[in-house]
């Protein structure tokens, strides 16, 4: 028996005057994923319990079966595992985006907005030579930098317990900076590193190369996601199958790496819409032809267009998960002769309208070659569709039992 968990991150939205009334998933043109939807489940799952806050840490959590008031010990320290990192007891760990920042008409950093908080989708090369530079002039014996990939690293505080209250930034896309600064004991640092952040970077010359290009500066950085070292266990030990994870986002990596999962690296996997869809979808298969029984596969450009407002994108993207991804993987299984079980479902959802994540439960489906149900072109994957039917998880993690016929809901 083989398992596949497909998670299209973000593409659950809401519904879109200019759509109709319907959102992304509703409009998108998903012939692979709809057609199991309608030989299979259909139904709605909360990912993000209430009182979380709705990331990609939480809700990737459960997806995967761990309760995330249980084992969330904060964002950055899923990634800093995926780097790599070494961390003990005595560590924190925290999130460093490169983000666009627009300055304002007074040069008041507080009136400041983030415009783009993955600075044009930056390269790594590019990303690794501007973390150089916040190195040599943050770095401490106990403060540390890490290169990650694109936008996203790694800064590590050590023997200093954090108290501080850090906000996302694609959190406050376009807002006054000034309200969303770090609060608490600890705020002066991550003010003045944020601030100081601006002046060093702004008239690199990466950036001015940018700039001539057209493309968004990671003209500053902005630190969130604090946490310590998780302990996840065994993904194995609970579902007994071999399982592999493929994925662009070091979150994910992170996270599959602390629950034992094998971790596959694809080359031009990006994390947008620019990714290598074929090349993710071969990962897959390949996993299959090497004995692994499971294997997750994660595709991050729905959220991305989502945080960026780009609706067309966000749209083609979803169609391009179901023809380049999804579908290459189940001909696939379906050819190979084994049985086997599909779950597709967005962690969470990332309304266009508001560019950020929300905690209101996703669709998903679920297919079982041995059981296939009679055609009903009414199922299909989209919000809309999957609340019609009653099937309602709202602790999310449980899903991944149910996946597993562990719990015959």
């Amino acid at each position: 028996m083989r398992f596949l968990v497909v998670v299209p991150d973000g593409s659950a939205d809401n519904p879109i005057d200019s759509l109709g009334g319907r959102t992304p998933l509703e409009v998108a043109l998903l012939p692979c994923i709809d057609g199991l939807a309608s030989r299979g489940i259909v139904g709605t799952c909360r990912t993000v319990p209430l009182g979380i806050s709705p990331g990609s840490d939480s809700a990737n959590l459960s997806v995967m079966g761990y309760d995330p008031r249980v084992y969330l010990t904060g964002r950055s320290p899923l990634e800093a595992g995926a780097l790599g990192i070494e961390m003990n007891e005595y560590d924190e760990s925290f999130r460093v985006n490169f983000v666009t920042l627009k300055p304002s008409a007074n040069g008041n950093y507080e009136d400041f907005s983030i415009v783009d908080h993955a600075a044009g989708d930056i390269i790594t090369e590019e990303a690794d030579e501007l973390l150089d530079v916040i190195r040599e002039n943050f770095e401490t014996e106990n403060i540390k930098f890490y290169k990650g990939t694109q936008y996203r690293h790694c800064m590590i505080i050590s023997h200093n317990p954090v108290q501080c209250e850090l906000i996302p930034p694609h959190d406050i896309l376009d807002k006054r900076i000034g309200d969303y600064l770090p609060k608490g004991k600890d705020q002066e640092l991550f003010i003045r590193m944020a601030k100081q952040s601006y002046q060093l970077l702004k008239d690199h010359p990466i950036n001015k190369d940018r700039q001539a290009r057209g493309v968004n500066a990671a003209n500053g950085i902005w630190i969130w996601g604090q946490g310590t070292k998780p302990s996840l266990p065994d993904f194995y030990g609970k579902y007994g199958v071999k399982a592999s994870v493929v994925s662009a986002v070091d979150l994910i990596r992170g996270i599959g790496m602390f629950a034992g999962f094998e971790i596959i690296d694809v080359e031009g996997a990006t994390g947008n819409i620019r990714t290598n869809f074929e090349g993710k979808a071969a990962a897959a298969i390949d996993a299959y032809k090497r004995g692994r029984d499971f294997v997750y596969l994660h595709l991050e450009g729905t959220d991305e267009c989502s945080h960026q407002g780009n609706l067309e994108d966000k749209i083609k993207c979803a169609e391009y998960i179901d023809s380049r991804a999804v579908r290459p993987v189940i001909e696939y299984l379906k050819e190979s002769g084994e049985d086997f079980r599909v779950l597709v479902i967005p962690d969470h959802r990332t309304p266009i309208s508001i560019r950020t994540h929300t905690s209101d439960p996703v669709p998903f489906v679920i297919y079982d070659s041995r059981t296939e149900t009679e055609v009903d072109e009414r199922k299909k994957f989209n919000e809309k569709s999957a609340s019609i039917y009653g099937n309602h998880f709202e602790n999310g993690f449980e899903l991944m039992d149910y996946f597993f016929e562990l719990d015959k809901k």
